[in-house]
């Protein structure tokens, strides 16, 4: 009996160890290609094997997305093109006073509605002009009067605007300097020059400083006025984000003064060139004044007009190189449409 339960458990021994052999053998079998895969894929990159991308993956975003520089070339120049047409109709508003007012030149003398001695046609001044260019005194005269224009200019800004804001931020320094300063900004440029000339001579000191004077007022005043007429919104938002005095100064009074102080500035430009003109009618040698007084003496009235003329052009040019600075300092201002 004992040796028949010892075959017994022998047996029942053999086959649970088969079935664990065969269940171990199984699983080696399934692991085996999955690792063998893994191998493989890990060895690809040794060897240099690169895979072909599959042709329903997508590309990276970054090289959808960046455009070719042939591509933004062709969209600006589309976009011009669209636009071109109200390009051209603004010139054309923008121009047609002007070309009237020189058409209207041309023909009035021709048709004897005024003297054309004292009003030549805009064709003679033309002519005059480029005779003036082409012999180098339009070019002499002009470079004279521009450096003592600029030079008064910067001058100006460089006194004005922080003197402005300093008497705009602290109120006792306004009122200390209220009071000279009503008495001088009613004084006219062109009344003191007389004075100018017997203290600083008939050199380029005392025309350098009759602009830096007439300058002075229009920048003076106008950053002021923008200083004390800061929107009070902006300050209640500044103080209540605990801002100190400096940087409330730096980060709101400055970039919020800036377009009324432009305004100053620009006026400022246009005084320069003005005051200029009319101090080197006195005692100067060169510059575009002496060119339209020796003119009229002269009675060589077509250089007159040419000067004149060169004037008005240096004048506009400079006065929207300072709006174009206007608006780089104060491009964070949003437009009033928008």
């Amino acid at each position: 009996m004992s040796s028949t339960t010892g075959t017994t458990a022998e047996k029942a021994d053999a086959t649970l160890a088969t079935t664990t052999t065969d269940a171990t053998n199984t699983t080696e079998t399934v692991q085996a290609p999955s690792l063998t895969k893994s191998a493989e894929s890990a060895a690809s990159p040794e060897a240099g094997t690169s895979t072909a991308p599959t042709p329903g993956a997508s590309s990276p975003p970054d090289a959808r997305r960046a455009p070719s520089p042939t591509a933004r070339v062709r969209r600006t120049a589309l976009r011009t093109v669209r636009r071109l047409p109200y390009l051209l109709l603004k010139g054309a508003t923008r121009s047609a006073a002007i070309v009237a007012l020189l058409l209207l030149w041309e023909i009035a003398p021709r048709a004897s509605l005024v003297d054309r001695t004292f009003l030549p046609p805009f064709s003679e001044v033309t002519d005059a002009w480029w005779g003036l260019a082409a012999d180098g005194q339009l070019a002499d005269n002009a470079r004279a009067s521009l450096a003592r224009s600029f030079s008064g200019f910067g001058i100006a800004v460089a006194v004005a605007v922080p003197l402005g804001l300093l008497i705009g931020w602290y109120r006792p320094v306004a009122d200390l300097l209220g009071p000279l300063l009503e008495v001088f900004r009613n004084t006219a440029a062109l009344a003191l020059l007389p004075v100018f000339v017997l203290l600083l001579g008939i050199g380029e000191t005392s025309k350098i400083s009759i602009v830096v004077y007439a300058c002075t007022w229009p920048i003076l005043l106008n950053t002021i006025s923008a200083v004390r007429h800061v929107d009070p919104t902006l300050l209640k938002l500044a103080k209540s984000m605990d801002l100190s005095a400096p940087r409330l100064f730096q980060r709101v009074i400055l970039p919020a003064s800036v377009p009324v102080m432009f305004t100053g500035i620009r006026l400022a430009g246009a005084v320069s060139i003005l005051v200029l003109v009319a101090a080197e009618m006195i005692g100067a040698k060169a510059g575009l004044g002496y060119l339209i007084n020796a003119s009229q003496y002269n009675f060589a009235i077509p250089q007159m007009y040419a000067g004149i003329i060169t004037i008005s052009a240096i004048g506009v040019v400079f006065n929207q190189f300072l709006v174009a600075v206007e608006r780089r300092l104060s491009s964070w201002r949003v437009p009033a449409g928008g």
